[in-house]
């Protein structure tokens, strides 16, 4: 019997917990391929047997705090007992990745822990107001949040190019401000891999170092969107995605993407319009946990006569 299966279950529908405990015991996870629906299906996953083992031997502690989680500690970032560290896929990304979570997003419903576990090098989260300071390196960083002004991921190079030349901030920024006093996490600096390297012509006004996601609900979102230190980013849309997420929030767009699944789309797109280079699965693995878990919740629903 898979608790996480009956609490998420339990979290989505208003079914009594025991018409979903008979239905969900002994339920085994099927493969993504048997839904013809799965948009997740093609993904080139490591194998997730671990996650299989863990489901079926329930709850189990952190090794750092103790705390009794399924899976992994949200509040740790490191798998439990019963999920081996090496028994985890990490994926390698090609730019830094900045999550920046609401006070009041809950810890066990986030996705941004999925991104710190999978690529723990290259992924930072912050509990907001404690951010960086991103002011004197606009030109090399974007925000992934849509608005009026967001572009599209194969815009960034054109829209860097303008912030480079016109001294790092647009013309519609406020550049007379003094920077706020906050200090930013130092970040290891970067070595380059061959494997990974751009023509010169092509990564001249493509100095994206840095992206920045917002981790909350998108009615939360406004405390941190209009936070100064975020202020004269170039924002980007992923405009294009509709979202797997089995908490979808009422009256927002389906393009409204979790945090994880708004990271690797990103990371997806920018291998292709910015990197100029065919997309192989590099970064499929940053859904390791959410696919698992879609699947489980997917099958919960069907059992429970949901879907």
């Amino acid at each position: 019997m898979s608790l996480n299966a009956t609490t998420l279950l339990n979290e989505e529908n208003a079914q009594g917990p025991k018409r979903n405990f008979e239905c969900l015991e002994g339920l085994e996870l099927q493969t993504p391929s048997s839904f013809q629906d799965n948009p997740l299906q093609q993904l080139q996953l490591a194998s997730q047997e671990v996650l299989e083992k863990a489901k079926r031997s329930g709850r189990s502690k952190c090794p750092r705090c103790n705390s009794s989680r399924m899976f992994y500690c949200y509040t740790c970032f490191v798998p439990v007992e019963t999920v081996p560290t090496e028994k985890i896929p990490t994926v390698k990304l090609p730019l830094k990745i900045d999550i920046i979570k609401h006070p009041n997003e809950t810890d066990g419903k986030s996705t941004a822990v999925h991104a710190k576990l999978l690529a723990p090098d290259d992924v930072t989260i912050y509990k907001y107001p404690c951010i960086p300071e991103y002011g004197e390196k606009r030109h090399e960083i974007a925000l992934i949040f849509p608005g009026p002004n967001s572009v599209s991921v194969k815009d960034i190079a054109f829209h860097l190019q303008k912030y480079t030349k016109k001294g790092v901030c647009d013309s519609d920024d406020d550049c007379s401000r003094e920077p706020l006093p906050k200090q930013a996490k130092i970040e290891p600096k970067e070595e380059k891999n061959p494997n990974e390297s751009i023509s010169s012509s092509r990564s001249e006004g493509t100095r994206l170092k840095k992206i920045i996601f917002i981790d909350s609900t998108w009615n939360q979102t406004n405390k941190i969107i209009t936070d100064e230190r975020l202020q004269g980013l170039l924002q980007i849309e992923l405009k294009t995605r509709k979202t797997c997420f089995w908490r979808h929030q009422k009256g927002k767009p389906d393009t409204y993407l979790s945090t994880i699944e708004a990271i690797y789309y990103f990371l997806v797109d920018y291998h292709q319009e910015i990197l100029k280079e065919s997309y192989k699965g590099q970064y499929d693995n940053l859904l390791f946990f959410f696919s698992f878990m879609y699947t489980l919740i997917k099958n919960a629903k069907c059992c429970a006569g949901k879907e």
